[in-house]
């Protein structure tokens, strides 16, 4: 399975998910980008290719079922460890290109699918880094979607999103805000799994995250048992790679540097 470069639908458990590998560097670490609850590869913009070049690590991309240019969901319903079960696929695509030497990149639900994924497959994850990423659910969490549904609601936020989603705008976002406001939601936690984190990892945070407080940060890196750092960035929110790009491309160049010597 080894070319240098593919953009293409790849079959996934039955499923058509979009995929972007840049396979460009011998025996170098693969850098996987996780997207977030609203994202896509499109979304990452220029931020992986800069990270590659600056690591000269590989580069592996993916939407996952329903976004970008994946196959639709077929229903906006989730089960609560819908994230879990994300990780399984996230997995079965690491098997299927080979790569056993990941490291895992992820924004937001992309950061707790990483957490996930070193938990449940330690032997392929060479490392995490985990930006904004959820363990357990906050009133901030709540606040921030049901600021988001208005927004859906009264700005152009469908239209914007519909440039990246197409006609999926609706059920990605319905499963996204209809699970995480369900009352059988708000006891998911996922503190339990982070023991069983052997690997290194590096979790980002905006400190003006409007999505989640330092507690996330602080409750996992004191309960995993790889090396871990953080790094909070102030007056920043719920992007970091975005809002402030330049430093978290310093500092995650910086990470994987010292990981790869």
């Amino acid at each position: 399975m080894k070319q240098r470069s593919r953009c293409e639908l790849i079959n996934i458990s039955n499923k058509q998910l979009y995929i972007d590998f840049q396979n460009n560097y011998e025996n170098r670490p693969t850098i996987v980008f996780l997207h977030d609850s609203l994202g896509c590869v499109q979304l990452w913009r220029d931020f992986p290719t800069k990270l590659a070049d600056a690591t000269q690590c590989n580069v592996l991309a993916y939407d996952r079922l329903g976004y970008g240019k994946s196959e639709p969901m077929p229903t906006h319903e989730r089960p609560t460890n819908y994230m879990e079960l994300e990780a399984d696929i996230l997995n079965e695509l690491l098997t299927i290109f080979e790569i056993n030497n990941a490291i895992l990149f992820g924004h937001s639900d992309g950061g707790t699918i990483a957490l996930l994924t070193a938990s449940k497959y330690p032997a392929r994850i060479k490392a995490v880094i985990a930006e904004a990423a959820h363990i357990f659910v906050e009133d901030i969490t709540l606040q921030g979607i049901y600021e988001a549904i208005d927004n859906y609601k009264t700005t152009n936020l469908p239209e914007r999103l519909a440039k990246y989603h197409s006609d999926k705008v609706e059920t990605i976002f319905k499963a996204w805000t209809e699970t995480w406001t369900r009352s059988d939601y708000r006891d998911w936690n996922i503190e339990h799994l982070l023991p069983k984190i052997s690997c290194p990892l590096l979790f980002i945070q905006g400190e003006a995250d409007e999505y989640g407080t330092l507690e996330q940060v602080e409750k996992t890196i004191s309960q995993v048992n790889g090396k871990a750092e953080k790094y909070i960035i102030p007056n920043v929110g719920h992007t970091p790679h975005k809002e402030a790009m330049e430093s978290v491309l310093n500092k995650t160049t910086d990470y994987i540097q010292q990981l790869t010597k």
